[in-house]
């Protein structure tokens, strides 16, 4: 394993070396100094899913070699190193890129791989996009080494759950299927199951963490500091002290300690929190400096964390295990006066069971950007509570989430892939995260 301190200057020892090295002489020095700060290669072949997906090691302390996940926050590693490389050093590439794309035909930043202008990185070609098998049906009279390589699936695709297995088994030439969201629920089949050890999935998980977290951290504080009573009384005129809630010395226990869950926590710890997280895996977080402590991921330790946590943060992906996992039982266990906060995914928690927790005051109250039925319908009862703080699956929205989750593909993964390297972002569609 190779340190922080002898990686980085490495990085920055290729750069300050380029600029001094004839441009038609510097492709063999950056080969070399990639080559030598990085995890063994594909050697030019997609890894088998199974070999990478699931391999533990590694994964948890993003200081080390090998994490395998981005965040647009983290300055740990030099981003964007392979598509400058590939532009200084064509000899670093390995193959090519033959991209396709299932979106919407509206959806304005997935335009970004095809309009008129597009700078794609060299050797990666865009082949067409659509929303079902037949819009690429053409592909298929073109000869078998100009097949789709890679498939891009946006959100804005209706139907991606059906389309996305039909066209992996209409075109065995892909390796690689990236999906510009974080989460992969709306495209989770048994039918995309069978394909988890041919194709290799990723997706934008880091793209909108830090949006979250922030999201989160004016969550504590609406309740804490009683916003609600603040806004009524200056509206009313009407000066009238009262106590607060520090958040200092507050537990924020986190159910689903991926990377949004880590980037809440990391923002907590800064105003003192002590931080509690469940992950079904808790030695991936072993090393990890934001947790006091990590929880696995059963009932007994659903329950403890429910019963110590003054927050808590819901951040699990909606998956056949985790759906209906916070439930009436983990609500009987929750401290009395807990705050809920909900931003992964509305399924994964019993909405009845926390409507009569809210109703009946157990929880102080729950800020909820996610919902079981979306739009929430007008008639629900928790529109009509005092003690819920309500958003419309818009808490990552920022003006240029989307534009940036596409710019990761363009460069950062696709040129990973061109240059035969470590993609980013591995997902394991079986797992559904």
């Amino acid at each position: 394993m190779v340190s922080m301190v002898s990686r980085f200057p490495v990085d920055k020892l290729f750069r300050s070396a380029v600029a001094k090295v004839p441009k038609g002489s510097v492709s063999s020095l950056g080969c070399m100094l990639s080559m030598s700060t990085q995890s063994p290669r594909y050697n030019g072949q997609v890894r088998s899913a199974s070999s990478s997906i699931r391999e533990p090691k590694y994964w948890a302390n993003p200081d080390r070699r090998q994490y395998k996940f981005w965040n647009r926050d983290d300055k740990s590693f030099t981003k964007e190193k392979y598509s400058y490389l590939l532009e200084i050093s064509p000899e670093s590439l390995k193959r090519d890129a033959r991209i396709i794309s299932l979106n919407a035909p509206d959806d304005a930043e997935t335009s970004a791989l095809y309009k008129e202008g597009a700078t794609l990185p060299l050797s990666a070609h865009f082949h067409g996009h659509g929303q079902t098998l037949e819009d690429f049906a053409h592909l298929k009279d073109l000869p078998a080494a100009q097949h789709p390589t890679t498939l891009f699936v946006s959100p804005s695709c209706p139907n991606a759950r059906k389309q996305l297995p039909q066209i992996l088994a209409a075109f065995p030439s892909i390796q690689w299927v990236h999906v510009r969201s974080a989460g992969i629920d709306f495209l989770i089949s048994d039918e995309l199951a069978e394909f988890q050890e041919s194709v290799y999935f990723t997706n934008a998980k880091g793209q909108f963490s830090s949006s979250l977290a922030e999201y989160v951290m004016m969550s504590c504080s609406y309740f804490a500091k009683d916003l609600p009573r603040l806004m009524k009384n200056q509206n009313n005129q009407f000066w009238d002290p009262y106590e607060i809630e520090e958040l200092r010395g507050k537990t924020l226990g986190i159910v689903g300690y991926g990377d949004i869950g880590r980037a809440c926590a990391k923002l907590a710890s800064v105003y003192g929190m002590r931080i509690v997280a469940l992950r079904r895996h808790p030695y991936l977080s072993r090393d990890d400096p934001y947790c006091d402590i990590v929880y696995g991921r059963d009932a007994d330790s659903l329950h403890k964390l429910m019963g110590e946590s003054d927050y808590i943060v819901c951040s699990a992906p909606s998956t056949v295990e985790t759906r209906g996992m916070v439930n009436a039982e983990a609500f009987d266990h929750v401290k009395q006066d807990a705050v809920l906060i909900n931003l992964g995914r509305g399924p994964v928690i019993d909405q009845a069971a926390m409507t009569n927790a809210l109703q009946s005051r157990k929880l102080k109250g729950a800020a909820l950007d996610v919902f079981a039925q979306e739009p929430l319908p007008k008639d629900d009862l928790l529109w009509k509570l005092d003690n819920v703080l309500l958003s419309p699956h818009n808490m990552d929205q920022t003006a240029t989430f989307m534009a940036e989750a596409t710019d990761f593909f363009l460069q950062e993964n696709l040129p990973r892939f061109l240059c035969g390297e470590d993609l980013l972002n591995p997902v394991d569609v079986q797992a559904g995260y």
